[in-house]
């Protein structure tokens, strides 16, 4: 009677011992859920900002190819051009659309376990490369910017007429963080002898126009997969988001 009584006090004991691992185990897992929630909110927020950046960048783009067949309309019909439309289009072609992603900690980091859902483990892994894919066309337009076009836009003795086209009405950039802000001043066009019909002649502007073309159609093939990644992800954040 001893022993049963011992053995049925063990077992007790050992229940006793369950019951409250089980229920450590349960406390764990809710604030592992909790902090998932709060991950995925931080994530849902940082995508939604990286698609608006994103798409900031593809507009500039389209905008330097609506200004790359604006200034080969130039070139092929000289009779036609408009002073301001060229000025303003050789500015766009010298903007910088470069993409600059939110970053975050959470890939190589414990907080990347506490997120369930295998899909977008995935899609937070491969993230990186991705847009390294991205930005390496864009430096390398940064580079040709810098390097080929500004010199060419100096030797053809148009940059203080670009410059003072763009502001003599008030501009404001596209990326700019204040959307309402326009700012306006004059820098005064040249008082040189400047024949925009002899600059629109020469041969390495209108094959630097040609290569800008190239350059920004490709980025913008990458950018729209880019795109769609980002979106695949709100999709998947925002249904693993208790509402």
């Amino acid at each position: 009677k001893y022993l049963m009584y011992a053995i049925g006090e063990i077992l007790l004991v050992v229940i006793g011992i369950l019951i409250a691992l089980n229920i450590n185990n349960w406390n764990e897992k809710q604030k592992e859920l909790a902090k998932e929630q709060l991950i995925l909110k931080q994530l849902n927020s940082e995508y939604k900002s990286n698609l608006n950046q994103l798409d900031q960048k593809i507009l500039m783009r389209n905008e330097a190819l609506e200004a790359c067949n604006n200034l080969l309309n130039h070139i092929d019909n000289p009779n036609s051009i408009n002073e301001d439309g060229v000025y303003q289009s050789l500015w766009t072609l010298f903007r910088d659309p470069t993409f600059d992603p939110i970053k975050n900690d959470i890939v190589g980091s414990e907080n990347l376990r506490l997120i369930n859902n295998d899909t977008l483990v995935r899609f937070l892994s491969n993230w990186s490369s991705e847009v390294f894919q991205v930005q390496e066309l864009e430096l390398e337009y940064q580079k040709f910017r810098t390097e080929i076009l500004l010199p060419c836009y100096l030797r053809l003795g148009v940059s203080r007429n670009i410059n003072n086209n763009l502001w003599k009405d008030g501009y404001t950039p596209t990326e700019a963080l204040d959307k309402e802000s326009k700012n306006k001043f004059t820098i005064k066009p040249t008082k040189k002898s400047l024949n925009l019909t002899k600059v629109l002649e020469d041969v390495e502007l209108e094959g630097i126009v040609s290569q800008v073309i190239t350059h920004h159609q490709v980025t913008n093939i990458q950018s729209q997969t880019l795109r769609m990644r980002i979106i695949n992800m709100l999709e998947t954040i925002e249904g693993e988001i208790k509402k």
